[in-house]
């Protein structure tokens, strides 16, 4: 098994994840019902967090029209970008700064910061440029590669540097990126596995988390062989990203085995480059499978000291009807105590506090006040709150409500677990087409809007 987070990066990052868990995807935390929904402080996001979804990487950040139009309509929520390294080809990053990655954290993306410096010394592409390196082959006197494990921490320093100047947070997984080489050849393969154990060791000390990127066949291969061959001989990636355009969306691969990094230490670069239109803008682009963290999580919430809000299906409930279900009615007290329009006890019985409330709600929406609680109603209450764009990956309260008011719209649809999962995604494409929206499976501004209308 690879090595573990040292004990004070994984307190760290442990910290960085609890006041993020709601950096989820789906924009600004969810919070519980007891609380506010807050914008986020990006100077706190750990990225990329517990995450299971699509990304997507290009060497040139993107401009940000072109990250929002992705946002609204690409299957992406993840997004590879190079932010040092000598030897990556898009040096210059005319969009890159500390305001665009600030941007996107707080617009739910995960971050995958990359780093493209010297490659291995069989690595027939490299160096590019006149003034970059390869790793230094030569194994040194006692065979430990000293040359090739300085260069291991220098580019460590100056990749935490190029972090914290683009103000990603300390337990954040910076990547380094080791193009494919020839494993037969010995000094090449040791020199570059003492490069990328000093690498990690650096980033450890600088109180962020070690990644590799590499190809499946190669430097993959040869950390998983390190893994088990020899777990005392270096110090592993706490993450790997595995380059094998097998087409297939997972993070598996037979050129290594099953266990190494797992749960949650793998992302997957399943398709090399290629062009992709999604809002009518086109983008050249490799795409990634992640399962990284606890993948897509979302805490448990407390709703009124313990009410249930969640249920297959959210009956019409009339003023004076007898034998109305008591929960659905104390979780209609609950949702109206939330938008302040309810002041009484939560007992589950439909009093004239109740109704003057739900009148309430009635009226700022547009409609008459009346004695009659409608399925409309009950969606429009439902996804009261926040609108952040909500895809496959997100997590957390918004993906709550959204699941709650898709179940009031058309009973028994997908379970309220806080994750968007492709249950939700298909849920929501039925209730896009029953509604006339734009069939995305992607709850974006137009989509909240029919919802918050209480369209069904």
């Amino acid at each position: 098994m690879h090595r573990p987070l040292t004990r004070p990066l994984r307190a760290l990052a442990a910290a960085g994840l609890t006041a993020t868990l709601a950096l989820t995807a789906s924009g600004p935390a969810g919070a519980t019902a007891e609380t506010s929904e807050k914008p986020r402080d990006t100077t706190a996001v750990v990225t990329p967090g517990d995450f299971t979804g699509y990304g997507f990487d290009q060497c040139l950040a993107p401009t940000q029209k072109a990250m929002n139009t992705w946002l609204k309509y690409s299957p992406f929520l993840s997004v590879g970008i190079y932010i040092s390294g000598d030897s990556r080809a898009c040096r210059d990053q005319p969009n890159l700064s500390k305001r665009w990655v600030s941007t996107q954290l707080r617009k739910g993306w995960r971050l995958l910061p990359i780093t493209l410096g010297p490659q291995a010394s069989c690595q027939p592409r490299f160096p590019r440029y006149d003034d970059d390196f390869k790793i230094s082959p030569k194994p040194g006197k006692k065979g430990t590669y000293p040359r090739a494990r300085k260069m291991g921490r220098a580019e460590a320093t100056k990749a935490v540097a190029a972090a914290q100047d683009l103000g990603i947070a300390p337990g954040s997984t910076l990547w380094y990126d080791l193009e494919g080489y020839d494993n037969s050849n010995t000094h090449c393969r040791e020199s570059a596995l003492q490069f990328l154990s000093s690498w990690t060791k650096g980033l450890h000390k600088l109180d962020y988390v070690s990644g590799v990127y590499s190809s499946a066949g190669s430097g993959i291969k040869a950390l998983d062989e390190a893994r088990v061959n020899r777990p005392e001989a270096f110090t592993l990636p706490d993450m790997i990203w595995i380059a094998r355009w097998d087409g297939i969306a997972n993070t598996s691969t037979s050129y290594i085995r099953n266990d190494g990094w797992r749960p949650g230490g793998r992302v997957k670069q399943y398709q090399g480059g290629h062009n992709e239109t999604w809002g009518g803008v086109t983008i050249n682009i490799d795409r990634n499978y992640l399962e990284v963290g606890r993948g897509s999580y979302a805490p448990e919430e407390v709703y009124c000291d313990g009410v249930g809000l969640a249920f297959p299906e959210y009956p019409v409930l009339k003023f004076g009807q007898e034998n109305l279900p008591e929960a659905r009615v104390r979780a209609l007290q609950c949702l109206l105590q939330q938008q302040g329009l309810y002041a009484g006890n939560l007992n589950g019985r439909y009093t004239k506090k109740t109704l003057a409330a739900a009148n309430a709600w009635q009226v700022s929406k547009g409609w008459k006040a009346s004695e009659t609680w409608s399925q409309r109603q009950w969606v429009s209450l439902l996804v009261a709150g926040e609108t952040p764009v909500l895809k496959i990956g997100s997590a957390g309260s918004a993906v709550r409500r959204l699941q709650r008011a898709l179940n009031a719209a058309s009973p028994g649809t997908v379970k309220a677990l806080g994750v968007f999962n492709t249950a939700t995604r298909d849920a929501l494409l039925a209730y896009q087409k029953r509604v006339g929206a734009e069939q995305t499976g992607i709850a974006a501004p137009a989509t909240w809007k029919m919802l918050k209308r209480g369209a069904k």
